[in-house]
């Protein structure tokens, strides 16, 4: 009797050790441990590729929203010569005479608002010139400066987001969107009618960047910081009692 009785109880205990929770959470422990060793390491999405971009913001992906960005048109045309009625009416009739008079001052100038950097103007203006004059001493015309200047349009147009040359002729016709894959691509024929456009319209193109500059960005002289002028207290006199 004593014997089936501690049989009994043997198997009591090993029933209550395979029913016990404790165990089975630590065999559950266990398996996730080897569970997570044996799986595959998924590598993690790559990073987004984003085209050029405008003032922060992927062009190609829309805005922080969502939303598509659209692109801003010019202030004024490209063949607009005395530029528009409005408070830069004087400074637009600057623009024109420089542009038919001194196109290497007009250079400059763009040039020295788009970087702000010391010597700007200096440097740019300076080897406009030089091409200008073995341009105009070998071939006759100013045919080597648009190689040096039509950047600066290219620069304006992304810093500022405006419609390009290429993206206006695919809106008015549409016959020029299906050949464009991406992003990167479009910009490569944005930046090759930009070049057509200082190569053909030289003059105009100046002049239409200058004006754009002009409404947008102020000249560098004027971010100097304001200075405090002390002035002398007036003339006193003495009272006699």
């Amino acid at each position: 009797m004593a014997g089936e009785d501690n049989n009994r109880e043997a198997r009591r205990g090993d029933d209550h050790e395979e029913s016990s929770p404790l165990l089975q959470v630590n065999d559950t422990k266990i398996n996730s441990k080897v569970d997570t060793k044996t799986a595959p390491i998924v590598p993690p999405p790559a990073a987004e590729e984003y085209g050029w971009t405008a003032d922060g913001l992927p062009v190609s992906d829309g805005s922080v929203i969502g939303e598509p960005i659209g692109r801003n048109q010019w202030n004024s045309g490209l063949f607009s010569c005395f530029g528009r009625n409005d408070e830069f009416c004087s400074s637009d009739l600057e623009v024109c005479l420089l542009g038919s008079v001194a196109p290497c001052v007009l250079y400059g100038t763009n040039a020295e608002r788009l970087g702000s950097a010391p010597g700007t103007f200096s440097n740019h203006c300076l080897t406009y010139s030089g091409l200008y004059f073995i341009g105009n001493s070998l071939f006759g015309w100013n045919c080597l400066a648009p190689w040096f200047s039509y950047s600066s349009r290219s620069a304006i147009r992304r810093k500022f987001n405006l419609e390009g040359s290429f993206e206006a002729m695919n809106r008015s016709c549409g016959c020029c969107g299906s050949c464009i894959e991406d992003e990167m691509q479009r910009e490569h024929m944005e930046t090759t009618c930009d070049f057509v456009t200082h190569v053909l319209c030289h003059t105009c193109a100046l002049c239409q960047e200058g004006r754009e500059l002009r409404r947008k960005v102020l000249h560098p002289g004027f971010n100097a910081q304001s200075t405090v002028v002390v002035l002398p207290p007036s003339e006193q006199t003495m009272g006699r009692k």
